[in-house]
């Protein structure tokens, strides 16, 4: 068994055995037997940090979906003027991706989708990186409500390529796709004027 650690790094790391676990097996396969065993410790542990698998996995995909959100908004948010901004949240989307893959596969798992209560949080997940791109899109004339309907068709460009690079295994570097698509990207913003 591992050895004892603070209440807070102990549910970090059965967080980061239940993605993992979560990614190999799916949810419904997944027991709180297999994340206990690769993380351990005893399932009265786990069940000390978690009532149920539901609620791990729920707790688990706000997670992943924070994680992710501020890794584009942040590096968006640091880079200097609209276009550096476009290159700089895609870089930190396909490089987060890249380091995360099971994260990625678990938070737009097809799995999710299935079950309302996951989707909506995975829908969440979504809202919330549209809301950060909308804040970064500029564009004279466009309402805040469209600048929203433009970041979502941004974060559904970012999550298909992921989705298509991860499953082909596309020999393309994770920034070297990011500027491929922030450039697609680019173009695409640089052409939208208010109807």
């Amino acid at each position: 068994m591992s050895s004892r650690l603070p209440a807070a790094e102990r549910r970090q790391q059965l967080l980061d055995t239940a993605l993992t676990t979560f990614a190999r097996l799916g949810y419904h396969d997944a027991s709180m037997n297999d994340i206990a065993d690769a993380a351990g410790v005893t399932k009265p542990v786990l069940y000390q940090h978690f009532s149920s698998k539901r609620e791990l996995f729920l707790e688990l995909l706000g997670d992943v979906g924070g994680r992710l959100r501020s890794a584009v908004r942040d590096a968006a948010a640091a880079a200097d003027g609209p276009r550096k901004q476009v290159e700089a949240g895609f870089a930190a989307w396909f490089r987060w991706v890249d380091d995360n893959r099971d994260g990625f596969a678990v938070l737009f798992d097809s799995e999710v989708r299935r079950d309302p209560e996951f989707a909506e949080l995975a829908a969440k997940a979504q809202r919330q990186m549209a809301d950060s791109v909308a804040e970064f899109i500029v564009a004279d004339g466009l309402t805040a409500e469209r600048r929203r309907l433009l970041a979502y068709g941004i974060v559904g460009l970012g999550e298909n390529t992921c989705r298509r690079w991860l499953e082909k295994e596309i020999d393309l570097d994770a920034d070297e796709l990011a500027a491929q698509i922030a450039g697609l990207a680019w173009s695409g913003l640089r052409g939208v004027h208010p109807a």
